[in-house]
């Protein structure tokens, strides 16, 4: 599939890969008969566990479990905006919070913090081109995302939980969002990586999708990699997220009938 055009501009970005993993260790990842370790193809997702209204408290949540990767997100409000948080235009604002559970990884991260701050920036951007902002003037949606467990791929799982979160709270959005990683090792590309191969990936590409719409809000790429790579892998991404769409779609629109019966 070719990269969409945007009616509205996608968050696109680009850094290089810092190694989490030995090199040596690359080729353990995919086996002699094309399979990954867990049995997995190199184009197949982990199995997805989905549910909504997880948190009685707030307007809005989801919980997502793919593989090792676990996530919950609550929204709150819409509340009166602050003085100091309203935009010039008038529109409402979306903030998204960020926190990893102290059991979320084996070793503690030293820059947890940073970490969180990053992830409430790509979450963020993937969600507010999908929010209708100017259906609540003057107004801010809390967006809180905790990752219990990290199993890989833990940036798109949170994405994809936020926008179910925000479809369960009855916030009107152009179109829910999916999102997806792709990550390079020896050559091969692996969708939905778990934490393993990324500890040894050599690149990788996240993409967050409005499948509906066929548009691409948010692409990041991270590590070198020729133009013809970063557009199989973006391809392969996009495939991710519209086969995950009608997962969500399901869970979404299937516990919301039950909730008014």
């Amino acid at each position: 599939m070719a990269l969409p055009q945007h009616r509205r501009a996608a968050v696109l970005s680009y850094a290089p890969l810092k190694r989490r993993g030995a090199a040596g260790s690359v080729a353990r990842v995919v086996g002699g008969d094309g399979r990954r370790a867990d049995g997995r193809s190199l184009e197949e997702s982990r199995p997805a566990f989905l549910r909504t209204k997880t948190v009685t408290q707030a307007a809005g949540s989801a919980y997502a479990e793919f593989g090792g990767t676990k996530v919950i997100v609550a929204v709150f409000g819409p509340r009166e905006s602050r003085k100091a948080e309203q935009s010039m235009g008038g529109k409402g604002r979306l903030k998204c919070d960020v926190r990893i559970a102290p059991f979320a990884t084996p070793n503690r991260n030293s820059n947890a913090q940073g970490l969180e701050e990053r992830y409430a920036s790509e979450v963020e951007g993937a969600l507010l081109p999908a929010v209708q902002l100017h259906l609540f003037p003057k107004a801010t949606l809390d967006v809180s995302v905790l990752l219990l467990q990290s199993g890989g791929a833990d940036v798109a799982v949170m994405m994809t939980a936020a926008a179910m979160a925000l479809a369960d709270a009855g916030v009107h959005l152009h179109d829910l969002v999916t999102a997806a990683v792709v990550s390079v090792c020896r050559g091969d590309l692996l969708l939905d990586p778990s934490a393993e191969e990324e500890r040894v990936e050599e690149g990788r590409v996240v993409v967050a999708l409005m499948p509906s719409l066929s548009e691409v809000v948010l692409c990041s790429v991270t590590g070198n990699m020729s133009v013809k790579r970063v557009k199989d892998a973006v391809d392969l991404a996009i495939a991710g997220c519209m086969r995950l769409d009608e997962v969500v779609r399901a869970t979404v629109r299937d516990e919301a009938a039950a909730a008014v019966m």
